[in-house]
């Protein structure tokens, strides 16, 4: 389980294909150790396995991924290529706050980024999503976007509007995004099962 609040941002290094199996090679200041091997860590909110760590630097650490085919084909990952920012946020532990709301990092789908613009104190972000996901939606309800917490302040046919504040642009890879780029998203784990 995760909040969608982002502890840090990591450059993807190197993608590894061997035989259609992946591996993603982070560049990384995220803390972890050498027990943290085969934790969770949610990866531009898609939940992954940490399965090697290579100390770099004092801060930097290379963090190895194996990726299946299946989470690329539903997540964005598929689309990132060598130099990209991605969040990341390791695993709840008992004890910890909530912050943001309850994510699984089980990516629902991708979302196309219809516009980006700057609003005084905010960035405003329209996401075109899938309609039949739209039942999963409610006004001033949660979603995460690449596996950031946030609050939907509109929705509009097949698109929603997020409002990203300076601190969530600044220690997340938002300020990298464009026009026409795909997110991933998740919609809201109690939304999803109300409706079930």
């Amino acid at each position: 389980m995760f909040t969608g609040i982002i502890q840090s941002t990591a450059k993807l290094n190197q993608i590894v294909n061997k035989n259609n199996n992946y591996t993603f090679v982070l560049e990384s200041n995220l803390r972890l150790i050498k027990k943290d091997i085969g934790t969770s860590i949610a990866i531009d909110g898609v939940c992954l396995t940490l399965t090697k760590i290579q100390k770099q630097s004092e801060s930097k650490k290379k963090l190895f991924f194996n990726i299946s085919p299946e989470t690329l084909k539903i997540s964005s990952l598929q689309n990132k290529g060598v130099g990209t920012i991605l969040n990341l946020e390791k695993s709840l532990k008992f004890g910890d706050e909530i912050a943001g709301h309850f994510l699984q990092g089980h990516v629902d789908d991708t979302g196309k980024i219809l516009s980006v613009s700057k609003n005084k104190n905010s960035w405003i972000f329209w996401i075109k999503f899938k309609s039949k996901f739209k039942k999963y939606l409610v006004s001033k309800g949660s979603i995460a976007i690449n596996g950031v917490s946030l609050t939907i302040n509109e929705i509009k046919n097949s698109s929603i509007r997020v409002d990203i504040i300076p601190h969530t642009f600044d220690k997340t890879n938002f300020k990298f995004l464009k026009k026409n780029m795909d997110v991933n998203l998740e919609y809201d784990l109690l939304m999803k099962f109300l409706k079930k």
